[in-house]
C-alpha cells in the first residue's frame, strides 16, 4: 500500500496540507484514503474528530478515519488500534494511496511541518524524511524545504512524488 504521513507539532499546518493534498489529488483522479492520528491522549473529541476527518472527506478523500486510545472512528472499538491494523482495514478500499496524519515514530514517507527551528530540532530525527514544510525559512536541511506559503510548489512536488509510487 502506498502510505505517505504528515507529521509536526500541533497547529503546525498538517489537517490543512492533508485537506490540499487531497483536493488535489481528488481533481487528478486519484482515489485517497485519510487516517488521522489523535496523539493528545484519550480518546478523539468526536466534535473535534469529526472536524478533521469531514474536511478530509470534503476535500475528496474516499475515507477519512481518527483513531485515539482504541477508538477507531471507523465505529470499531478495541482496546488498541495500531496504524497497521486501520492500513489492514484500508488495503480492501480501492484507494490509490493514503495520507496518514500523525503517528510520527512509524516508518512510511514523511513530509515534516515545522513552525520553527524548535521543532526541527525534535523531529530531525524521524525516519524516512522526505520533505520539510516550514513556517520560518530553513537552510542546510538534506531534503527539499518548502515555504508553508508557497503552496503550488509543494502541492505538486508532492503529486509527483505519488506518480513515481502508483
Amino acid at each position: 500500500m502506498n502510505v505517505w504521513q504528515v507529521v509536526g507539532y500541533k497547529n503546525s499546518g498538517k489537517t490543512t496540507l492533508v485537506e490540499k493534498w487531497v483536493r488535489k489529488a481528488a481533481a487528478e483522479g486519484y482515489k485517497v484514503g485519510t487516517i488521522k492520528h489523535h496523539g493528545h491522549g484519550g480518546y478523539p473529541d468526536i466534535a473535534c474528530a469529526a472536524n478533521d476527518s469531514s474536511r478530509h472527506q470534503a476535500a475528496g478523500a474516499l475515507v477519512a478515519s481518527v483513531e485515539g486510545s482504541g477508538l477507531l472512528q471507523l465505529y470499531a472499538f478495541q482496546r488498541e488500534w495500531t496504524l497497521p491494523q486501520i492500513l489492514h482495514i484500508y488495503s480492501f478500499l480501492p484507494l490509490d494511496f493514503v495520507i496518514v496524519e500523525g503517528y510520527k515514530y512509524e516508518r512510511y514517507r514523511k513530509i515534516v511541518m515545522i513552525r520553527n527551528a524548535s521543532d526541527w530540532q525534535q523531529l530531525c530525527n524521524l525516519k524516512n524524511i522526505a520533505a520539510v514544510i516550514s513556517w520560518e525559512p530553513v537552510s542546510s536541511l538534506p531534503y527539499p524545504v518548502f515555504a508553508i506559503d508557497d503552496e503550488e510548489k509543494y502541492l505538486q512536488w508532492l503529486m509527483n512524488e505519488v506518480k513515481k509510487t502508483v
